[in-house]
Parts: C-alpha cells; structure tokens; sequence
C-alpha cells in the first residue's frame, strides 16, 4: 500500500529534511510531488535517488493526494491548508498558524499520538514549534512518573530555525570578524556571530517574546493544561541544534534513579548522562540524528520535588521534519486506511 504525498516547501531547509527523512524512513511513497512558490518552480530536488522538479502550488489539484506535509510559512499555510483539506488530502503543517485552532490537532507523536483522530474536522493536523517538540518527548514520561507541577525552561537555540538566510548570516559575520569587515546585520537586530540574543519572534505586552509564549500554549494543549511553564527562549550562534536546560517542579515525590531510567526506556529519547568531561551531548552531536538527548539529570536541592536536565534535538529533524513524518506514519498506520 502507497501513498501520493506532496511536500510543499519542498526547496527549503525542513522541506528538504523532509524528502530525506521520507527516503530515509522508507514512507510508503507511491508518488512524490514537490510543491513551491512561483520563483523556485522548476528547481530540482532529490528524493529516493531521483531528481524531481518543483511544480508550482498554486496551479496543483489535491483532489487525488493522500497527504501535504507543508512547510512554507505561516502565510501559505493560511491561504492553502484548508482549501487542501477541502479536496480530501489531509495537510501536515509546520507552520504556527493552526497550532492553537480547537479543530486541528497539535502533535508530537511520542506524547499525544492519540489526538490525530481530530484531523477529520479540517484535514488539518499541526506540528508543534521546534522547542516545544523536543520539551515535550522528554517532559511525557516525566510527566507520567510524578505529575509535572512547573517547569522552567532556558532555550539555546541555533540560527537554522531563522532558515537559511539566518545560516548564510552567521557565516558571513563570523568570517567578518576575522578579517575585521564591517558587520552586516540582515536577518537579526544584534551581531549573532560569537554573541547571544535573548529574543526570538516579537515581543508581546506582557514582555514574553512569542517563542517564549508558544513554548507555555502548545505545552498546555500538547501534555497538560494544569503545567505551568515559564520560558527565556535565546538565539545562539549554532548552525543546527537546539538545546534547552530544562528545570522540573513535581507534585509527587521521585527517585532520581528511577527517573533517569524512566527517560532511558521512553520512545524517542537517548540519554547520555556520565558525570565526567564531555559525559553530555552537545548540539554538534544530535545533528542528522532522530533522538532527543537528555543529559545532566540531577535532583534540583532547592526544591521539594525538582529536577534538572540538558536536552539537545537536531530542530530541523525533530522540531520540524521528523516529527511531520511521525505524524504521517501514526495518521497512516490507525486512521487513513487505503482498500
């Protein structure tokens, strides 16, 4: 059994992490079509050992295609997915747009897989912001073991999750200093080579930035909306990878042994936890890789019942691509049969 699927975005950086991951996981892809916007159509992409040239969106029928993984921004998704979903073929969004519509599920398959079943409403189904996603696989089994009181999170995040232009900026300040060019600045309002910057999307009223406020929405619509989360999301001049120090509050007692078993034996998870140099995993080391690592699990003394951990994801595979197939793999496998 096989499956027309069309990848739209197909020419940026998660949709090409997407027709990888496709190959790469052996989706049951009968028939593969890459979608982009009028300036790209005609580029070529690799997919299974084939080259395919983009076709434009604006000109596809849906009416015969099973499923859309879309990745092309908030405001493609807005004009597009509902009119997709229209014609039958169910769309797997990376964009925010649709992450807090009541009609459309918000998944990261290893927490809430249950929850697909809502897609029929739109035929829509959302993936969740990249460090949401990666919180959210190690928070699950946590959450299960204790009840997740409060948490506290600190995000070092790469240049990637800006895209490519972020990428070609960083690379271009960094070779900047060291032949002492003027910096250009383009994509952020501060110097992002050798510096970090604590702002990520727009600032709200309140002084959240919205990366800080989605990380505290789709945690409450993902896992529990009785966890209260607060977040200082921060940009970090790191290609790919994001990594977040997570502090954990707990309503029940734990054993720390048993909690650090616990995330060895959860899906998706891989930890790496030695109290020795280099016992951790860092960035450079998740990139290309499925897992999400957890590392310096340690009790927090200053509370009753808390917990510290490292958690570091490659955010264009799990925040983004990886975490979109998933959820077409569970959407195939319990709800969209094919006779």
């Amino acid at each position: 059994m096989s499956y027309k699927v069309a990848v739209i975005g197909a020419t940026g950086n998660v949709g090409r992490e997407m027709l990888n991951i496709l190959s790469e996981r052996e989706f049951p892809v009968g028939e593969l079509i890459p979608l982009a916007s009028r300036r790209s159509v005609g580029q070529e992409v690799d997919f299974g050992g084939k080259t395919y040239k983009c076709q434009a969106l604006e000109n596809y029928d849906f009416s015969d295609t099973d499923i859309a993984l879309m990745s092309a921004g908030g405001s493609v998704a807005a004009e597009w997915a509902e009119k997709i979903g229209a014609q039958g073929c169910v769309v797997i969004d990376n964009s925010s747009h649709f992450r807090m519509d009541p009609d459309v599920p918000l998944i990261v398959p290893e927490v809430n897989a249950d929850a697909i079943a809502g897609y029929t409403k739109k035929n829509i189904i959302a993936n969740p912001n990249c460090s949401t996603a990666q919180m959210m696989v190690a928070l699950k089994p946590l959450h299960d073991m204790a009840t997740i009181k409060r948490v506290v999170v600190s995000t070092y995040q790469s240049v990637s999750g800006s895209g490519k232009a972020a990428m070609d900026e960083l690379f271009r300040q960094t070779r900047a200093v060291f032949v002492n060019d003027e910096i250009e600045k383009e994509v952020y309002p501060k110097q992002i080579a050798f510096n970090v910057i604590p702002h990520i999307d727009k600032f709200m009223d309140n002084g959240d930035t919205k990366e800080e406020w989605k990380m505290i929405a789709e945690t409450a619509k993902i896992l529990d909306p009785e966890i209260k989360v607060t977040a200082t999301c921060v940009r970090v001049p790191v290609f790919v990878g994001h990594s977040e120090s997570i502090n954990v509050e707990f309503e029940n007692a734990f054993d720390e042994d048993k909690a650090r078993d616990i995330l060895r034996e959860a899906p998706g998870l891989l930890v790496v936890d030695k109290r020795e140099d280099g016992g951790y995993t860092t960035p450079i080391e998740c990139v290309g890789e499925y897992a999400t690592y957890i590392s310096r699990i340690r009790r927090d003394e200053s509370l009753e019942h808390g917990l510290n951990l490292w958690c570091v994801s490659d955010n264009l595979r799990k925040g983004a691509a990886l975490n979109a197939v998933q959820i077409a793999e569970s959407l195939i496998n319990k709800h969209l049969s094919k006779n």
